[in-house]
């Protein structure tokens, strides 16, 4: 991005790849922090609070025409106490901020821009201002603040503050039932199906609700939900394959199979190189914002990888594979760690690096031109903007052999030639910006992917790549018993978020599970106790966002809803239960089922922005076993067992003693066999010698 150099501010100082692209702005630019909060109380000035992250193409939009403008930045600087903020290093600033945009009754997105008292209380805000607009907006508040008007935008603050204040449990109504729910619940008693409850109150009539309450939203032309733009949303998929699991309902798993094939068809995906961008503008996965995200990318590796157990869909394992590919060449530090995404422009344009017009396709291709055109759907006017053109897919191999009368095999080499060629004409264009700071949270979910794909496939290098990250995560982002949430260039710095807390337990159980190495159900032990300790709510039996050695904000925050990464509530829920059961901790598992308590009506009325703790409603409703195998085949026997979908099941081994509750009273391996004991409800039956007695027994 061109700056005018003769501009530097203190963002030149910070770590985040975002702030630095900042840093020769003219603006004069803090990051969050005392100083900027101190000088606005201190000469009574507005704050104005930038937030984005380095991938978004509307952030560097509003950088181009407003931020790296002289006479832009000087009524900005003259007005305001300018605080510039990225999004994926502070989100507890950018939620409270979302929230006051929200209770503004506007539309949230980034660049997020508010306009702050001196005490760092909202009263107006937006996201992009194109150039004209947002001068007019900086000098109508800035006089009116300085000006006879600042009492009713204090006003304003304080009425907004309300709304911020007040507790997401309080605000949504968790365990209040609503007039609908009445409705439904009044009908089940009048046919005489009053539910039989389970723990937290779950019953099978609620959860066929609660499945038929999301489905109510599917594309079932195009998967997904029935809206565009698109995001992949993976929890609401792996939701489905749990509850095909547990109900063996063909119509659930179909919706989830359609939605991974045309994903993975999309132009969201990238059909050369592997990987996915953030969400597609339309209904057709056509036409991504073409940055790709870690957090995405960690989450789908784990969702394909859990539909190809189910299916055995050779296109899932060629996109996990493919995906896991990328990751290791465009966002792994030579350590282990992730980086966090690569931008959707190069050289100012969004998507130049990845699309092709017909005759730029017809010079790299030659006779093979018109065919690879056909199976990526590639047209002379373009399938998008400028003649331009997404590569995407929309049918299987085998049918388009069919059709253009290939024989077995030669299409696989062809389309393996076709990406070399594009991929070598890739490499002389300009790349996409790399953020490459390391987010804990984010590398967590690479991990959990990286695990999850390892029980599916029993890659070696998966595995490889999931203990080089997780040492990783253990040299460079731990506090002590703690979290830090971000490092670059070796500086690890700001308190671990729940998110981080949550994300890295449950990559650690993981981890646990495909190599029975002790010490990961241990260091999650640690950290759960930490979060025990530092972000539990008994008020609400629920956790908030920040931990209470983090600088105080004008609110504390909890996060509920499932979004496109999981609520880190719902993901402490199961990392309770599954830990509690690792550990014969009762008060763990006693507490998951108190938290879903508070948000079950919630879950079953909502259940889009709530999958994944409706994958604990299942899970509570039907639960998996705990297995333990003991022996010396032990990794044999785990590497088999891990090939299936084993939804809610626990795994534990070793191959002689050990102190872990799971296995400490099992009997020392009868004859140098290799024996597996599978326990459900407290109860363990007699012990099978063979993988195949045991998915019996499951």
């Amino acid at each position: 991005m061109a700056h005018a150099a003769s501009h530097t501010n203190r963002l030149a100082q910070e770590t985040s790849p975002y702030l630095q692209q900042h840093a020769h702005n003219p603006v004069d630019w803090y990051p969050w922090g005392t100083e900027a909060l101190n000088r606005a109380q201190a000469e009574q000035k507005p704050i104005l609070v930038s937030i984005g992250y380095a991938a978004c193409h509307w952030c560097h939009v509003m950088e181009r025409e407003s931020f790296e403008n002289e006479a832009v930045a000087a009524v900005m600087n003259a007005h305001f106490v300018c605080i510039k903020v990225d999004r994926e290093e502070r989100p507890d600033v950018d939620q409270i901020y979302m929230d006051a945009l929200h209770a503004m009754g506007l539309q949230g997105g980034w660049p997020l821009n508010v306009f702050l008292t001196a005490d760092a209380k909202p009263f107006y805000g937006g996201t992009y201002f194109p150039q004209g607009n947002w001068t007019k907006l900086l000098t109508n508040i800035g006089q009116a603040y300085a000006g006879e008007h600042r009492a009713e935008l204090e006003q304003s603050a304080e009425r907004f503050m309300e709304v911020i204040g007040k507790s997401e449990l309080a605000k949504y109504g968790g365990h209040n039932r609503n007039a609908a729910q009445e409705a439904d619940y009044t009908a089940l008693n009048a046919i005489g199906v009053a539910p039989e409850t389970g723990p937290a109150g779950v019953s099978e009539e609620e959860f066929k609700l609660l499945v038929y309450n999301l489905s109510t939203n599917f594309d079932r032309e195009r998967g997904g939900m029935n809206r565009a733009p698109k995001f992949p949303m993976p929890s609401i998929w792996r939701f489905l394959l749990r509850a095909h699991a547990i109900s063996g309902s063909k119509a659930v798993l179909e919706q989830a199979v359609l939605t991974l094939r045309e994903m993975a068809w999309g132009g969201i995906y990238d059909q050369v190189h592997g990987g996915f961008a953030r969400y597609s503008v339309d209904g057709e996965w056509l036409a991504p914002h073409f940055e790709k995200m870690l957090y995405d990318n960690g989450q789908l590796v784990s969702l394909y990888s859990e539909a190809f157990q189910l299916t055995q869909d050779e296109l899932f394992r060629e996109t996990v594979y493919d995906t896991i590919e990328f990751i290791r060449l465009e966002l792994t530090n030579a350590e282990g760690g992730f980086y966090s995404s690569l931008d959707a422009d190069s050289e100012g344009e969004e998507g130049k690096f990845y699309v092709f017009t017909k005759e730029e396709l017809r010079q790299i291709l030659g006779d093979e031109e018109p065919l690879f055109s056909d199976y990526y759907n590639c047209t002379a006017a373009g399938n998008w903007e400028h003649g331009r053109n997404i590569l995407h897919r929309r049918e299987t191999d085998e049918a388009f052999a069919a059709a253009h009368q290939l024989a077995p095999g030669v299409l696989p080499e062809l389309v393996a030639g076709w990406k070399q060629k594009i991929m070598a004409v890739r490499a002389t264009r300009v790349r996409p910006g790399l953020d490459d700071k390391v987010l804990t949270g984010w590398n967590a979910l690479m991990l959990q992917g990286l695990t999850d794909a390892y029980r599916a496939f029993g890659e070696p290098e998966f595995l490889v790549m999931a203990e080089h990250n997780a040492r990783f995560i253990e040299a460079n982002l731990r506090d002590g018993a703690g979290l830090f949430r971000t490092c670059k260039d070796g500086r690890a710095s700001i308190n671990g978020f729940l998110e981080d807390y949550a994300l890295v337990i449950q990559a650690y159980i993981s981890l646990y599970e495909v190599t029975f190495a002790e010490k990961w159900l241990r260091e999650a032990e640690v950290l759960t106790e930490y979060v025990l300790a530092n972000f539990f709510d008994p008020a609400e039996t629920l956790f908030f966002y920040t931990d209470s050695r983090a600088e105080p904000l004008i609110a504390r925050k909890k996060e509920l809803f499932d979004n496109v990464i999981p609520a880190s509530n719902s993901i402490m829920a199961h990392n309770l239960r599954r830990l509690g059961r690792h550990l014969e901790k009762a008060h763990y598992t006693d507490l998951a089922v108190e938290m879903l308590l508070q948000l079950r009506h919630l879950v079953v009325k909502e259940p889009q922005h709530l999958t994944n703790w409706a994958s604990l409603y299942a899970a509570l409703l039907r639960p998996g076993a705990e297995i333990a195998i003991q022996g010396p085949d032990v990794e044999e026997f785990r590497e088999e067992i891990s090939r299936k979908f084993l939804f809610d099941t626990v795994l534990a081994g070793t191959e002689e003693a050990s102190g872990l509750p799971l296995l400490k009273l099992l009997p020392t391996s009868i004859d140098g066999r290799t024996a597996v004991h599978v326990c459900r409800n407290y109860a363990c039956q007699a012990p099978v010698y063979g993988v195949a007695d045991a998915l019996t027994a499951l």
